[in-house]
């Protein structure tokens, strides 16, 4: 049967046209799975009941179900999900002073093998359905209708621009205004860098571009990031440099500054002198330490120098808060002891 999370407009224009109906139909299909979030056919009550019982013979609304709910101390919240597969992933949702923020996963799991990340221990599992993708953001609007949604960010488990097409369906979902209405200037997608496929990236979505960059020369990049062996940095910034931009805005950088490995003034220096020509701003990010991570954190110190560094060449910095890191939802935590759909302590 077929899952309504799955179909996106197009689908739904199919299903209600080969069923005889009307085409407005379908945009009262879409506005009550994707904005509403319904959990059934029957929810949808300006549907004739005849119309109704002939779309519950057909499809159905199918969501992952919510396996474990953490909290952390400063509000941040992890779900962990179980698909149809018995595979579970997970998705955070934090807390901003008006407003909610999801980090939404793409795949199970990750074959890109960064060593500073938790989900690369699992391994690749597969890519994420439509559906599954939607549901990060459609479960917490069910469950906590009182939230206020207003950025997602595709930085949660998985390569995002490895599961392209059902990435990009996804986004062209959830900023639809008959569904979530996700504004697109509010949506980033990272990628560790993904050169064939970064130029796509704008025409077919039009939303915010963040590089896992993480070092500045090839030497140390290859040891930390094995992607960097396919594209190097030199085609990494040739794809960045030609990236079709709109007036006053920029590429994030995400720098994760691990503790004697990429966080002297050598490494800073060395930063400013790649991104010279590129319209970016940097995110620094302190390591978040996970059980048998293979680095430590950078002191204090460290982070004030590195940060002051760049500032100073007048390269636009931000130091990104850790949140979430108790209950293993902080920047590369997620994994969070959730293997194939079984359950380890947090």
């Amino acid at each position: 049967m077929l899952n309504l999370l799955d179909l996106g407009k197009d689908g739904m224009i199919k299903l209600v046209t080969s069923a005889g109906e009307p085409a407005y139909r379908a945009d009262q299909l879409f506005q009550w799975t994707y904005q509403k979030a319904a959990g059934s056919i029957d929810e949808m009550t300006n549907i004739s009941k005849v119309f109704r019982k002939r779309l519950a013979s057909r499809v159905s609304i199918t969501y992952p179900k919510i396996l474990e709910r953490h909290v952390s101390s400063d509000g941040t919240e992890k779900l962990a999900l179980g698909l149809r597969d018995g595979i579970a992933i997970e998705c955070v949702m934090i807390p901003e002073d008006t407003h909610w923020t999801i980090c939404v996963s793409s795949q199970a799991g990750c074959s890109m093998g960064c060593r500073f990340c938790h989900t690369a221990t699992m391994g690749f599992l597969r890519n994420l359905e439509v559906n599954e993708i939607i549901s990060q953001v459609l479960i917490p609007l069910r469950e906590f209708p009182a939230r206020k949604i207003r950025n997602i960010v595709f930085m949660g488990m998985g390569e995002p621009l490895l599961n392209y097409d059902n990435v990009v369906k996804a986004i062209n979902i959830l900023t639809d205004p008959l569904g979530p209405g996700i504004s697109r200037r509010r949506i980033t997608v990272s990628t560790c860098g993904i050169v064939t496929r970064i130029p796509q990236l704008w025409g077919d979505t039009r939303v915010g571009l963040a590089i896992s960059l993480n070092a500045a020369t090839d030497e140390k990049r290859n040891l930390i990031m094995p992607v960097n062996a396919k594209y190097p940095l030199a085609r990494l910034k040739d794809s960045l440099m030609h990236f079709p931009l709109p007036r006053r805005s920029r590429i994030t950088l995400e720098y994760v500054l691990l503790g004697g490995v990429n966080d002297s003034m050598d490494d800073a220096s060395k930063l400013a002198k790649l991104v010279k020509g590129l319209r970016v701003k940097v995110n620094l990010i302190p390591f978040n330490p996970w059980p048998g991570a293979p680095y430590r954190a950078p002191e204090d110190r460290s982070i004030v120098a590195f940060r002051e560094y760049l500032l100073s060449r007048h390269i636009a910095t931000m130091l990104r808060t850790t949140r979430g890191d108790d209950i293993l939802a902080a920047c590369g935590q997620l994994a969070g002891g959730w293997m194939n759909g079984k359950t380890k302590a947090c």
